[in-house]
């Protein structure tokens, strides 16, 4: 009797800690997949399928799983010493913003598919900048980063990646070819402004002229002018005025005292 007592005492002091190990057990293969977030699934190390959001299992020891965010994610490129195709040494960096659409090949056909991309985006940049001319980069960015968000969505198509856009954040000079393009913008500005006064000049003289033709071919146009011109100076008392009669007053008076004969 008491052989028989010691085996049931033995597995019914066991039952609790075997309970307590299940428990842990089944809540350790519990997970949760987040609405954002899809789950590669693996079983002795072969892959098995997604995990959908929600609440689903995972047989701890047998099956492992990745957790991988869909949403769209930034990289910052960082600075990249690049040349361009007329020899001009500067730096550049970018953003650039992707997403995973498959994630299964994110995780199975690539290690760090974030940082793949990454490296990849730079050495695209830097081959595409030295395609072009310092004045094609400067004044085309939008093209330049078109054509680096091709090379790279094509490159990571069989990672499941889709690279949304790519922007172009700044273009560092060196300190003398700023030097260079301040003297050539002053120079561009200087030749705008002489073209500017010479065809101002040019405009005043072609009025002048119009302007002489028509005082010219008026009688006593010129001596009212001469008038106007003189009322205007007499509203500064600073100014001393020196009248000179021109030879149409003369005539004016001539012929209004020939008029006053006749008239006689």
């Amino acid at each position: 009797m008491i052989n028989l007592l010691y085996p049931a005492l033995f597995l019914e002091g066991l039952f609790f800690p075997l309970m307590v190990i299940l428990g842990l057990f089944v809540v350790s293969g519990i997970k949760i997949v987040n609405e954002y977030e899809r789950g590669v699934k693996f079983r002795l190390g072969k892959y098995q399928g997604i995990l959908e959001p929600g609440l689903r299992i995972v047989v701890p020891f047998l099956e492992t799983w990745n957790r991988v965010d869909m949403r769209v994610k930034v990289i910052d490129v960082p600075d990249q010493d690049a040349m361009t195709k007329d020899n001009i040494s500067l730096n550049v960096n970018a953003v650039l913003y992707f997403r995973v659409i498959d994630s299964a090949a994110a995780i199975i056909k690539v290690e760090h598919f974030a940082y793949a991309v990454s490296q990849l985006a730079q050495t695209t940049m830097r081959d595409v900048v030295g395609e072009v001319e310092m004045d094609e980069l400067l004044t085309k960015r939008d093209a330049i980063s078109r054509k680096i968000k091709e090379i790279v969505d094509k490159a990571t198509d069989p990672w499941g990646i889709k690279v949304e856009s790519v922007e172009m954040k700044h273009i560092e000079l060196p300190t003398e070819m700023k030097r260079v393009m301040a003297k050539q913008a002053e120079a561009e500005r200087e030749k705008r402004s002489t073209i500017i006064k010479a065809e101002g000049e040019l405009i005043a003289s072609t009025n002048l002229a119009d302007a002489a033709k028509k005082l010219s071919s008026s009688t006593g146009a010129l001596h009212l002018r001469t008038l106007q011109t003189i009322n205007d100076i007499s509203s500064d008392q600073s100014n001393t005025i020196i009248f000179l009669t021109p030879v149409e007053v003369l005539e004016a008076f001539k012929n209004f005292g020939n008029t006053k004969k006749k008239n006689e």
